[in-house]
């Protein structure tokens, strides 16, 4: 199945599922108006097909004491394969980073960080990052306020 596959049905489910992946396929049948079976049966082949890879909570950092984030951008000193990958095993190793992007503009590599606080942030760049041989450059912005922040997709009819 590819996106232009998706009907009317399939798209009311991928929109209730990104409010709430918890909803149960009767309660689901009950917002995009259809019958549960059929709900499950829809609901079964957008997972098989890999429209919906997973399902979790989300969870509230600061209640946690993750008070921190920071969106840093690193350059790396050369270019390769190998340099590439060492780099993406590194940052898929470092729980503080919470999303990684290879990018185009002035930085190799943009990187979402969250940890508890300054010292912790601190403590990440200069011991683990900056380290990192294959690191030339690393620039952080510490984030003050989130603005927006939206899981999902803007899906549409």
């Amino acid at each position: 199945m590819h996106a232009r596959d998706l009907d009317p049905f399939d798209l009311a489910i991928l929109r209730a599922l990104q409010r709430d992946g918890a909803l149960t396929n009767a309660a689901l049948a009950a917002i995009v108006h259809l019958s549960p079976s059929q709900v499950s049966r829809r609901r079964a082949a957008l997972e098989a097909d890999r429209f919906i890879e997973g399902y979790r909570a989300r969870i509230n950092a600061g209640m946690l004491g993750y008070g921190l984030r920071a969106i840093t951008r690193v350059n790396l000193a050369a270019h390769s394969g190998r340099t590439d990958e060492t780099f993406a095993t590194f940052v898929r190793g470092k729980p503080q980073v919470r999303a990684a992007y290879s990018v185009s503009g002035d930085a190799d590599y943009v990187l979402h960080i969250h940890v508890r606080d300054l010292e912790a942030f601190a403590d990440f760049v200069h011991r683990h990052l900056l380290p990192h041989p294959d690191v030339s450059h690393v620039r952080s912005e510490i984030v003050l306020t989130t603005l927006k922040e939206e899981d999902g997709l803007p899906l549409s009819d």
